[in-house]
């Protein structure tokens, strides 16, 4: 499971320090997981807020657009710097880092009162979270072998989606009690205060900290990284990105980040006053935009999952495509649903719901099980750094397009065009798809 490797000799650890790094993997895990969780609870609360900042400021759609999407903006350039610094100072403690702004921002958030203040701390607390993911897909990969990044970045992936459904709870219950638009950003940063205590002192950022020299030991089915980076084991971060850069497969990885952040930025974003502009109260528009994240964890498991075991030749692409084509059902049929005169609040929810599994389970593949199997521990902050990045650019433009498209022509547009979105996005994962078989073929040639 784990053997130590100084001056290029590799051998076993003893019983002991096995037990022991098996302990500390198991715990890292967990923080990572809970962590990133938590990232969500202090990420997700701007969105269920957006009720809230309409009754007490009247904001428009257009104006609440500007500060999510100058602050996805921020999100993308936090990406590009912080992945490929997680590979440069280490996982865990840019996530860490990361955890911290993100408490102080929030508090700092409930103080402001205007919207260019709301921007600029938005701002600043997006790109604190933007240090998250890579954090977490440095730490997670240095833990375990390439024959588990399917299972357990699928599982670690459950995170941004079960963190997206627990925010809109947590704070759909907060609006429920009555809590004013403030507590909707001081409880969280409490809940993440906490949750960044234990992280602390329940993890460590690779097996060497634990025992010196030790990694983890690859399966016998394990996958060899996409990336060839020569015989460096620690490759400087310059070698990482131009590798990356010149591989073809990469680059239609980005293309598919950008398209699926877009649409994801827009439900998660707008979700809740989707629901509110409607007809739906609230508190109930906050609690049942929950169920977009939620089934998106039961898309995420089932793709990492079945991926896993039943992906040819290392083609997670060809899952992806066939979900997102079902996706487009789904948001077409949102659509239809929101243009009528009395919507039919049930089916419109029963179809947000598909649209998370659809739409998450495939998005989790780009920045998760695809990020190792293309750039294996070495690369991965670095790798998902620039994924992220590019997605965020998308969903920058997706924000705020959205909030004037629905101020301007309703909802119902928007879900058309998010209906050709998802079928592009579909069309860019066969592409993938496509890709990863002659990359299978040219392999056994």
């Amino acid at each position: 499971m784990f053997y130590t490797q100084v001056a290029g000799q590799r051998a076993p650890v003893s019983a002991a320090e096995s037990a022991q790094l098996v302990k500390w993997r198991l715990s890292t895990f967990w923080v990572m997981l809970i962590g990133y969780i938590g990232y969500y609870i202090c990420r997700g609360n701007l969105s269920a807020a957006f009720p809230l900042l309409e009754q007490e400021f009247g904001y428009s759609n257009t104006q609440l657009g500007l500060i999510v999407s100058l602050s996805e903006i921020a999100y993308a350039v936090g990406k590009f710097i912080n992945g490929p610094l997680a590979d440069r100072i280490g996982g865990r403690r840019i996530f860490l880092v990361g955890m911290a702004g993100a408490v102080f921002w929030n508090l700092i958030f409930a103080l402001s009162g205007s919207l260019t203040a709301f921007i600029i701390v938005w701002c600043c607390c997006r790109y604190f979270l933007s240090m998250g993911w890579g954090g977490l897909a440095k730490t997670i990969g240095s833990w375990y072998s390439s024959d588990k990044n399917g299972r357990v970045m699928g599982a670690i992936s459950v995170s941004f989606q079960f963190g997206g459904a627990i925010a809109a709870l947590f704070a759909g219950f907060l609006v429920s009690m009555g809590v004013s638009w403030q507590g909707v950003f001081v409880y969280p940063a409490l809940v993440l205060s906490i949750i960044g205590l234990w992280a602390f002192f329940a993890s460590k950022g690779t097996p060497g900290d634990v025992v010196p020299g030790a990694i983890a030991v690859e399966g016998e089915s394990a996958k060899k990284q996409l990336a060839d980076y020569g015989d460096d084991e620690t490759p400087a971060v310059m070698t990482i990105l131009k590798t990356l850069i010149k591989m073809p497969i990469y680059r239609q990885l980005l293309v598919f980040s950008f398209l699926t952040t877009l649409l994801r930025s827009v439900f998660l974003i707008w979700t809740p006053k989707f629901l509110f502009d409607i007809g739906q109260g609230a508190s109930a528009a906050i609690l049942k935009s929950a169920v977009f994240p939620l089934l998106g964890v039961a898309g995420t498991l089932f793709i990492g999952w079945y991926t896993d075991h039943y992906a040819r030749n290392g083609d997670r692409a060809r899952m992806m495509w066939i979900m997102l084509a079902v996706l487009v059902i789904c948001t077409f049929s949102i659509s239809i649903l929101s243009a009528a005169e009395n919507p039919n609040y049930n089916l419109i929810i029963f179809f947000l719901g598909g649209s998370g599994f659809f739409l998450l389970g495939p998005y989790s593949m780009s920045s998760g099980a695809l990020t190792l199997d293309i750039a294996g521990a070495k690369g991965a902050g670095s790798c998902t750094g620039i994924i992220d990045g590019m997605g965020y650019i998308g969903g920058a433009i997706a924000a705020f397009a959205a909030g004037a498209m629905s101020d301007s022509l309703g909802w119902s547009q928007v879900f058309v065009v998010l209906t050709g979105f998802a079928a592009v996005s579909a069309l860019s994962a066969y592409g993938m798809s496509r890709g990863f078989q002659k990359l299978a073929r040219d392999s056994e040639a």
